[in-house]
């Protein structure tokens, strides 16, 4: 009698010969190669988008505003996301494993969640920036200057996550109370940073809350927008100059750029939300999130960190003409600082 049952499957595992080593989940060249490609693609251009926006404001004086700072510094964690989370993240998601060693898994995840907070607090900041300008476009310098800027910056938003991050993961915060699902879940290969359902309920209400005020901010300020601009179409219908007064003019800019930063903190809230409420329910539920599913919520978050400068590049006639400038090697000429990057009817349109 011949048996009809056929032989198991070979199990791939992460380290050959070594005990208790995590399992691959191996893909056939053609996936992985595509794989690879994608991720690989994000990568570069968080990388490259990103700092073509920090050069575009940093190096050209007339990009010197507080704000200007502030998104900048949003530039440098999206930056850091390309250069330190992106790439490592994209082998142990094709490749099924960690091998990079267990010191650096613990810098990844807290690298991960620090720019991850850092860009939740940037975007907040902006957004209370942006009420301020266009509530008071004249009194708006004198109410955030740049010293107002360098405490959202510093203090705020770097600090704070640095610190925050790296006091649950480095210290093993994370783990206590879930030891035996720990234990289980470890295996060489695997970088796993399981939080208990305390730092998860932290976790989600330190996003939860900036996020709702934010939301709260953005309708208060496309409110002023929609108000100012019945002003504007009122103004015109009367006999006036044919130029726009300067007040007009700093209410139209003000309104663009806080458009466009909320079409930047609506991108994100749809990149991280599902991941979010996927992670707090996760953690009551004993981490049932199949694998793949986990890995499409994360590449969905980092690939956040690719959308700003894109948005920039389609929304700012001025950061087009930055990257030009920049690719073309004219940034390097003496005087290329003080370049005039828009005019003043571009800046408004």
């Amino acid at each position: 009698m011949v048996s009809s049952l056929s032989p198991p499957a070979a199990v791939e595992l992460c380290f050959e010969n070594v005990n208790g080593s995590c399992v691959k989940t191996p893909y056939s060249p053609g996936p992985r190669m595509i794989l690879y490609a994608v991720f690989g693609f994000g990568a570069v251009l968080t990388v490259f988008g990103n700092l073509l926006v920090v050069i575009s404001i940093l190096h050209f004086q007339q990009r010197h505003t507080p704000t200007n700072f502030l998104i900048a510094s949003l530039a440098c964690t999206d930056f850091l996301v390309g250069v330190a989370v992106m790439p490592f993240r994209a082998v142990r998601s094709v490749a099924s494993g960690w091998y990079f060693g267990q010191s650096y898994c613990k810098f990844h995840t807290c690298f991960d969640t620090s720019f991850c907070f850092a860009s939740l607090f940037h975007l907040c900041c902006i957004s209370v920036d942006g009420y301020i300008a266009v509530t008071g476009p004249l009194t708006y310098p004198t109410k955030f200057t740049v010293s107002m800027s360098g405490i959202c910056i510093a203090p705020l938003s770097w600090f704070f996550s640095v610190t925050y991050s790296f006091c649950i993961f480095y210290t093993g915060a994370n783990e206590e109370g879930i030891e035996d699902l720990v234990v289980a879940l470890t295996c060489v290969g695997g970088c796993l940073a399981p939080l208990n359902q305390n730092w998860v309920l932290l976790c989600f209400l330190l996003f939860f809350i900036p996020t709702v005020a934010m939301v709260f901010i953005y309708g208060k300020i496309f409110l002023v927008a929609r108000h100012q601009a019945r002003e504007i179409e009122s103004s015109a219908s009367q006999a006036r100059s044919s130029s726009e007064s300067y007040r007009e003019r700093v209410a139209k800019r003000e309104r663009k750029a806080a458009r466009t930063l909320g079409i930047a903190m609506a991108a994100f809230l749809v990149s991280w939300l599902p991941y979010i409420i996927d992670a707090a329910i996760d953690a009551y539920m004993n981490f049932i999130t199949p694998p793949y599913v986990y890995e499409i919520l994360v590449w969905c978050v980092y690939y956040n960190s690719a959308m700003n400068p894109l948005i920039y590049a389609f929304f700012y006639p001025w950061f087009r003409k930055a990257i030009k400038l920049t690719l073309s090697g004219k940034v390097l000429r003496r005087d290329s600082s003080t370049i005039n990057l828009f005019s003043e009817e571009a800046d408004i349109d």
